[in-house]
């Protein structure tokens, strides 16, 4: 496979080859204080108003941070520990690690899943593996650290049932039932443990372009290291990073089912010369063969459908092959598309 960018991460100056054009770099890198994205505690005993603020958040950010979640502070810090651990053993172990699986549902990658043909890289390493159907797929994570297959699967079951919380309560502010999503449409969540090593010029490149994610929602861990910023309003925002609190995110998935009611926010990743960032991000997947379409109750003659119906698989293989481009992808999933 590619070097990981963690082996060789001191070189100077930046290769070329991670030298964004001037269009794409990420120019300010700090922002002023003020201006973040919301955070809900999740600990009241309000039902209704809770609802209220998520789906405000929701509507007008795409983004939001949960605190009082319900997974334990010291699960959390020992899943940050061990993806960090991960990360930081030699790059032979890890390749070793990540290649059991002749189907390749556990993987290492840098950069991205395209790195053959891609124009430029991204500052990252990548591992990313299911994180359902244990007795099917746990042999294939990584044995090493000695804990990971153990401390990653009590923080996947954890998270998971986060993830239920978070959909009923965004279910139950579409007016739909509050199971609605725990079918299939929940059905393939994955693990994505992402790791920025620090960067000799951060203003020249990026951990991840401008985007938004392909699923349901996304839950991430993103530790203490600034990186993460979200489009709004015409400019970038910062997401401060909340000790033991988890960023939510809004996917196509529930943007086609919510009929654009709900919709993900923009979002990318910058670097930082001083700091290794890693995270945890785990995203909620339909199955492959799950019907994404806008939910018959939330249209009708004055607000008629916007997006067309597809299955999850159809939709992110384009998802993916078109780089994750919110132009492009917007035109591959709206009901005006023919093809």
């Amino acid at each position: 496979m590619e070097k990981l960018v963690s082996s060789w991460c001191n070189v100077r100056p930046l290769p070329e080859a991670y030298v964004f054009p001037p269009e794409q770099r990420p120019g300010k890198l700090f922002f002023p204080q003020g201006k973040s994205i919301p955070v809900l505690d999740l600990g009241g005993q309000d039902r209704k108003e809770t609802i209220q603020l998520i789906m405000k958040a929701s509507k007008e950010f795409g983004f939001f941070q949960v605190t009082n979640h319900g997974v334990s502070k010291d699960l959390i810090d020992d899943t940050l520990a061990l993806a960090k651990e991960f990360h930081a053993m030699p790059a032979e172990d890890k390749i070793s690690e990540c290649s059991k699986d002749p189907d390749r549902s556990c993987k290492l990658y840098t950069s991205s899943g395209k790195y053959a043909t891609e124009e430029k890289h991204y500052w990252r390493d990548c591992l990313i593996h299911p994180s359902h159907s244990f007795e099917k797929y746990m042999q294939f994570w990584p044995a090493k650290p000695v804990r990971y297959r153990e401390v990653i699967g009590k923080y996947s079951i954890e998270v998971r049932k986060l993830s239920s919380k978070i959909l009923e309560l965004l279910s139950e502010g579409l007016k739909l039932s509050s199971g609605y999503f725990s079918s299939d449409l929940s059905e393939s969540p994955i693990l994505l443990i992402n790791h920025y090593p620090p960067c000799p010029d951060p203003s020249l490149t990026l951990g991840l372009a401008r985007h938004r994610d392909p699923g349901v929602v996304s839950i991430v861990l993103q530790g203490d290291v600034h990186g993460l910023q979200v489009f709004k309003d015409e400019e970038w925002i910062g997401v401060e990073p909340i000790p033991h609190a988890f960023v939510v995110n809004i996917g196509y998935v529930l943007q086609i089912i919510s009929n654009g009611k709900l919709k993900g926010a923009e979002h990318r990743v910058v670097t930082n010369s001083t700091d290794a960032r890693t995270t945890v991000s785990f995203f909620v997947y339909p199955s492959n063969d799950s019907l994404i379409e806008p939910e018959k109750a939330l249209v009708n003659a004055c607000d008629p459908p916007i997006y067309r119906a597809l299955k999850f698989k159809d939709f992110h293989v384009d998802f993916l092959s078109k780089s994750a481009d919110a132009e492009a992808v917007q035109k591959f999933i709206s009901s005006r598309s023919i093809y």
